[in-house]
C-alpha cells in the first residue's frame, strides 16, 4: 500500500514543481514576450500569418472571436469527414481498411473537433494510417490549440485586455506550446519502446501452436501518443487507449503521460496569475483545486486498494480491486491516471473506468459535472473563473458590498452569462438524451449491466460527451460493425446509430455554446472602467474567499447532478456494501 501512495505523491510532486517554469513561459508566449524559440518561430510565424492573411495585431470582439472558432470549425470538420469517408482509397493504408459508416464518421470527426475524442469504434480495425495521422492527428493539435485559445482569451478579457486575435493565439499555441513539446515527447516515448512506424501489421506464430498465425497491429504511435495527452485529447491509437501496451509500456511512460495530460490545465492557473499581476490570487485556487483533487484521488485510490467486498469474502482476505487494470500500473497509478483524466477532460485510460469501485465512478462523472478538476484545455480555467465570479456576486449579496472581481464590478450581464454556462447548458446536454436513452434501454441504449450501474453506464456516456472528455464506461451498443464485417454483410445496428447520434448533440452543445458565453463573458469584463480598491472592496485573493468559491463549486455542483450520482454510484455503493451487487 505505501508504494502505492509514494508513487501518486512523486508525480503530483512533480506537477507541483513544474508549475512555475511552464506557467510563466506560456505567459511570456501569450503576452508576445521574448522567448528561447524566437530566433526559430518568429519567422515561421509571419509566414504562416501572411499565408492565412492575419495580421497579428489585429483584435476581435467576443463574436469575431467567436465566429472565427466556429467557421475554422467547421472547414476543418469537413476535412476530417472527408479523408475518413475516403481512407478506402488514400494512401497509408496497409491493411485496407474501407470507409466506416457514415455515423460513425460524422460522430468521429464532431469528437475530434471538439477536442472530445470520444471514441466509438477500435482504432487499428477503422482507421487508417492517414486517417490517424492526416485526420485525427492534426485535429489533436488544432482543437487542443483551440481550447488554449479561448482560455487565454478569457484570462485578458477577465484582467482589462483585449481578447487578442483567435488565429494567431492558435498558431502559437501550437507552434511554440503544443508542438515542441510534442517533438521532444515523441522522441521520449520512441525511446521508451512505443512503436513509430509505416509498416502494416506483424504476423507471429502463436505460443500455443506455431501453425497459427497472429496479426499484431502497429502504426505511427509515438507521435499520435504524446498530443492525445498533452492537448488533453485522450484518443487512442488502439481500441484499448493507454492500457495497450504499444501505447503505454512502461511505469516511465505512464508518468510521462499523466504529466502530460496535467500540466497544461494546472499551469495556466499561473498563467492567470502573472497576467492579473496577483499571484497570490492564482496559488489561493491552485491550492483550492489541488485539494479538492487530491480529496477526489483519496476516495478512487482507496476504494481500490480495499477491493470489493463480496470477491473479498470469497477470497478470505482483503485484495485491491485489479479488474480491468493492467499488473503493471496496478491500483495507485490506474486510479491517480483515472482521476486526472477525468479531471482535466483528456479522457485517455490505462484502466477500464467501467471495472472502478461505485466511489470511483462517482468521482469520475463528478469531476465531468463540475469540469475544473483541472478542466478542460484552457476552457477548465475559464470554467474556474466563471464559477469565481458567481462566488463573488453571491458573496456581495452577502455581506452587502458591490460585486467586483478585479476591480471590474460583476453586474447582471455577467452573472446571466456565468449562471448559463454553469446551471444550465451542461445539464441540458446531460440529461435530456441521457432520460431519452433511459426510456428506451432496448431500443436505443443497448445497456449491458441492469440496475444502477447501467444507468451510470448512460449517465456517464452523455457526460463524457458534454464535458468533452472522451472517456466511456463502456458495456453499451454504441459501436457500429467494422469496415471489414460490413463487407462481409453485418447490418448498421440501430443502437449504435442512436449513440452517434444523440452524443453529437452532446458534443456540439458541450464545446461551442459554452465557448461562445465565456468569449461574450470575458468581452464584457475587457470593456469595463476598472475602480480603485478601497476599504469596502471585496478582495478575491484571501483564503476566506477561496473557502466560499469551493463552497459554491461543490454547491451547484451537488444541486445540479446529485439526484444523477445518487440513483448511479451511490445507489450501487449500498448494494454492494450490503452484499447485494
Amino acid at each position: 500500500m505505501l508504494e502505492g501512495w509514494i508513487q501518486i505523491a512523486l508525480t503530483l510532486l512533480i506537477i507541483v514543481a513544474i508549475t512555475p517554469f511552464f506557467g510563466s513561459y506560456m505567459a511570456r508566449v501569450y503576452l508576445e514576450q521574448s522567448t528561447f524559440l524566437d530566433p526559430v518561430l518568429n519567422l515561421v510565424e509571419r509566414v504562416l500569418y501572411a499565408l492565412v492573411g492575419v495580421k497579428a495585431k489585429e483584435n476581435m470582439t467576443g463574436w469575431q472571436y467567436g465566429r472565427a472558432i466556429v467557421y475554422s470549425n467547421v472547414v476543418m470538420g469537413l476535412l476530417l469527414f472527408f479523408i475518413i469517408m475516403s481512407q478506402g482509397w488514400l494512401p497509408l493504408n496497409p491493411t485496407g481498411i474501407n470507409a466506416p459508416t457514415w455515423d460513425t464518421a460524422l460522430h468521429t470527426t464532431i469528437s475530434f473537433i471538439t477536442n472530445t475524442n470520444q471514441q466509438h469504434y477500435s482504432g487499428e480495425t477503422y482507421m487508417s494510417y492517414a486517417s490517424q495521422m492526416w485526420g485525427l492527428g492534426y485535429h489533436m493539435f488544432t482543437s487542443a490549440g483551440t481550447g488554449l485559445a479561448v482560455g487565454i482569451a478569457f484570462i485578458r478579457g477577465l484582467t482589462g485586455r483585449s481578447l487578442g486575435n483567435f488565429y494567431v493565439d492558435l498558431i502559437r499555441s501550437i507552434t511554440r506550446i503544443l508542438l515542441p513539446i510534442c517533438i521532444v515527447g515523441g522522441i521520449v516515448l520512441i525511446a521508451a519502446g512505443v512503436p513509430e512506424t509505416l509498416a502494416g501489421v506483424a504476423v507471429f506464430p502463436t505460443l500455443e501452436d506455431p501453425n497459427i498465425s497472429q496479426a499484431i497491429a502497429r502504426g505511427p504511435v509515438a507521435h499520435f501518443e504524446i498530443i492525445k495527452q498533452l492537448g488533453e485529447n485522450g484518443g487512442g491509437f488502439f481500441a484499448i487507449n493507454s492500457a495497450h501496451p504499444f501505447e503505454n509500456p512502461s511505469g516511465f511512460t505512464n508518468l510521462i503521460q499523466i504529466v502530460a495530460m496535467l500540466s497544461i490545465p494546472t499551469s495556466l492557473i499561473y498563467t492567470y496569475g502573472l497576467f492579473a499581476n496577483n499571484t497570490k490570487q492564482a496559488l489561493l485556487l491552485y491550492g483550492m483545486i489541488g485539494v479538492i483533487f487530491l480529496g477526489f484521488l483519496i476516495v478512487t485510490a482507496i476504494g481500490e486498494y480495499n477491493g470489493n467486498p463480496a470477491v473479498n469474502a470469497l477470497l478470505g482476505s482483503q485484495q485491491p480491486n485489479l479488474e480491468g487494470k493492467e499488473v503493471r500500473f496496478g491500483w495507485a497509478q490506474s486510479a491517480l491516471f483515472a482521476v486526472s483524466t477525468t479531471g482535466t477532460m483528456c479522457g485517455a485510460v490505462n484502466s477500464l473506468h467501467d471495472s472502478f469501485m461505485p466511489a470511483g465512478g462517482f468521482i469520475f462523472l463528478s469531476n465531468m459535472f463540475l469540469q475544473i478538476m483541472w478542466g478542460g484545455q484552457g476552457t477548465g480555467t475559464a470554467y474556474l473563473f466563471a464559477y469565481s465570479i458567481l462566488a463573488v456576486f453571491v458573496t456581495g449579496l452577502m455581506v452587502g458590498r458591490t460585486p467586483e472581481f478585479l476591480g471590474r464590478k460583476i453586474e447582471k450581464r455577467e452573472v446571466v452569462l456565468a449562471s448559463f454556462l454553469i446551471l444550465l447548458v451542461h445539464p441540458i446536454a446531460i440529461l435530456i438524451p441521457g432520460g431519452i436513452a433511459l426510456a428506451f434501454p432496448d431500443q436505443l441504449a443497448g445497456i449491458s449491466n441492469p440496475g444502477f450501474h447501467g444507468f451510470s453506464q448512460v449517465i456517464y456516456e452523455y457526460a463524457s460527451a458534454a464535458a468533452n472528455n472522451g472517456s466511456g464506461f463502456e458495456g453499451l451498443g454504441d459501436s457500429q460493425p467494422s469496415p471489414l464485417a460490413i463487407a462481409n454483410g453485418t447490418q448498421p445496428t440501430a443502437t449504435a446509430l442512436w449513440w452517434n447520434l444523440s452524443t453529437c448533440f452532446s458534443l456540439l452543445a458541450g464545446r461551442y455554446i459554452p465557448i461562445l458565453g465565456l468569449l461574450l463573458l470575458a468581452d464584457s469584463m475587457s470593456r469595463k472602467q476598472a475602480v480603485p480598491y478601497t476599504t469596502g472592496t471585496l478582495r478575491t485573493d484571501t483564503g476566506l474567499f477561496t473557502g466560499v468559491t469551493a463552497g459554491v463549486i461543490l454547491i451547484l455542483g451537488a444541486l445540479t447532478f446529485f439526484p444523477v450520482l445518487a440513483l448511479g454510484p451511490i445507489a450501487e455503493a449500498f448494494f454492494i456494501a450490503k452484499g447485494i451487487g
